[in-house]
């Protein structure tokens, strides 16, 4: 591949967007409360990112943990809020009791982000049929991305799916790139780039101190220079 991998760094706050930013970061996906796995963050912190640093940034469009969206209305109204503080990506996917897609949650979200760009994260893992999800959401607006390890359990499990998904891009379902992350190492890289995956995701490995820790600039220069040398 001659394109340059993406790659994306999960952002807490200031501190950790300058670091992965620092680090060779192209994209930051900001939330909060790593703890429920990433929550819907406060509009100022994404206010004070995207004074800080100017590289492209999805905001987490979650409100509690799991995949079941509950009351919808406060999603809507958060991406409103983000939208009117000048968010442009975002970062959402919902799923019912049966795991399949919560159609109308996302479209209703989906409705109040004007037509932004936006990745469809971690709930495909979760999913009861990955096709069948794709299918549905196949053609909704602004979807340009599934954020996925290829199993809940993360990507050394995930791996063959990952790479049969790789291999039917550009069917109808499958025309979003892949942005691999969940468990994702180092080593798992060489086979997705093969595979014709340019899309890394990391969190945890942006910080070797841990999640109370903030990004290494290092840890994520680590990252670059091996994705650029795979590329």
């Amino acid at each position: 591949m001659s394109k340059r991998a993406v790659l994306e760094v999960i952002a807490l706050g200031v501190e950790d967007a300058v670091a992965a930013q620092a680090g060779g970061a192209d994209r930051l996906e900001l939330v909060a409360d790593m703890a429920a796995d990433g929550l819907t963050p406060p509009v100022a912190t994404f206010a004070g990112i995207r004074a800080a640093v100017d590289i492209d940034l999805r905001v987490m469009l979650r409100p509690a943990e799991g995949f079941a969206v509950g009351d919808v209305e406060p999603v809507v109204r958060a991406a409103r809020a983000m939208r009117d503080a000048g968010a442009e990506e975002f970062v959402l996917g919902f799923l019912d009791a049966d795991g399949g897609v919560d159609l109308g949650a996302v479209e209703r979200v989906v409705g109040a982000l004007d037509g932004c760009r936006w990745t469809f994260h971690r709930a495909i893992d979760r999913a009861a049929d990955r096709d069948a999800l794709r299918k549905q959401l196949d053609g909704m607006p602004g979807l340009d991305t599934y954020l996925t390890a290829g199993s809940a359990a993360g990507v050394d499990d995930g791996l063959a799916t990952l790479l049969a998904e790789a291999a039917r891009d550009g069917e109808p379902g499958y025309e979003q790139r892949l942005l691999v992350g969940g468990g994702l190492r180092l080593d798992h890289v060489p086979a997705l780039v093969k595979a014709g995956i340019d899309a890394f995701h990391i969190g945890g490995a942006a910080r070797p101190a841990g999640w109370d820790e903030p990004v290494s600039p290092t840890a994520v220069a680590k990252w670059r220079t091996a994705l650029d040398g795979t590329s």
